[in-house]
């Protein structure tokens, strides 16, 4: 296993692992249209994407975007979009991806808003410092 950037190379694989993860977690795929917005986020260097690849094949992925904070008085990074395929779980790539993700970045901390199934599975990751609830304004 190796754990990497994923850059413009990588990015038809990392938009089959985008929609795999929407459609597991029960949200519409992206569109043509928001895969491009995606594209352009990467390239703009506005969201870092992470992934782990087996075989030249990418198996798992997650992203930060990276914001300066009060928290830690320095760059903190909002971690989302993770995603293992099926047959790559239950190997130690969920720890591994995230620690890589952390240390790639450079932040000081990094942040999750997970759903209340998912508390535990942060926690066991290192997700440990709790910060009251997270909750998303969209207009």
């Amino acid at each position: 296993m190796q754990y990497i950037r994923i850059t413009a190379e990588w990015f038809d694989a990392l938009k089959r692992l985008q929609t795999a993860y929407k459609q597991e977690i029960g949200e519409d795929a992206p569109t043509a249209a928001d895969l491009e917005s995606l594209r352009q986020a990467v390239d703009d260097g506005r969201i870092q994407f992470y992934g782990c690849v087996d075989a030249e094949k990418l198996v798992a992925c997650c992203s930060v975007s990276v914001v300066y904070s009060t928290f830690c008085y320095s760059g903190s990074g909002v971690f989302e979009d993770f995603y293992i395929l099926p047959a790559y779980r239950h190997r130690g790539i969920a720890r591994a991806l995230v620690r890589y993700a952390y240390d790639a970045s450079g932040v000081r901390s990094m942040t999750v808003g997970c759903a209340n199934c998912d508390v535990e599975m942060y926690r066991a990751l290192g997700f440990r410092v709790p910060l009251g609830n997270m909750a998303a304004y969209d207009g």
